[in-house]
């Protein structure tokens, strides 16, 4: 692909990426949880227990940034802080159960708008490239380096 196409396919992926991500938080019902406290819960329900460091990275925000949003999670029991097993003297926050059930609580109705969207809009086939596409976007979400 040259260098105009692949420009060209990105400005029209960031696009619908966008589009899409702003239509998903007007699906959200209610204030509800923070997007920052449910970036953490879902960081910690996709990768496993994190450092606070880890977790300010993953967001790029520097980990004092997270301090209260941590505290609070822990508070509200949605996370648990232990010790890490590789190096004692350092702490890990892994998602609880209720966590695990506020995530799955905020993600219900956006996951159920999605799906009758799609069936609506689109053909099986269509669903199923779309289903590859977000693999392959969730493999560019994870790309590291600058950006």
């Amino acid at each position: 692909m040259q260098d105009d196409e692949l420009l060209e396919a990105a400005v029209a992926v960031r696009t619908g990426a966008t589009r899409l991500a702003r239509r998903l938080r007007l699906e959200r019902s209610g204030p509800g949880e923070t997007l920052l406290r449910l970036s953490v819960l879902a960081h910690l329900a996709r990768r496993g227990p994190m450092s606070a460091g880890e977790l300010a990275g993953a967001d790029r925000l520097q980990p004092q940034s997270l301090t209260r949003t941590l505290a609070s999670l822990e508070h509200d029991e949605l996370v648990a802080r232990t010790a890490d097993q590789a190096d004692r003297r350092r702490s890990v926050l892994m998602i609880t159960g209720a966590g695990l059930a506020v995530l799955a609580r905020d993600m219900r109705e956006r996951d159920s708008w999605l799906a009758g969207a799609m069936a609506g809009q689109l053909t099986q086939a269509e669903c199923r490239f779309l289903r590859v596409a977000a693999e392959l976007m969730e493999r560019l979400a994870e790309t590291g380096g600058p950006g």
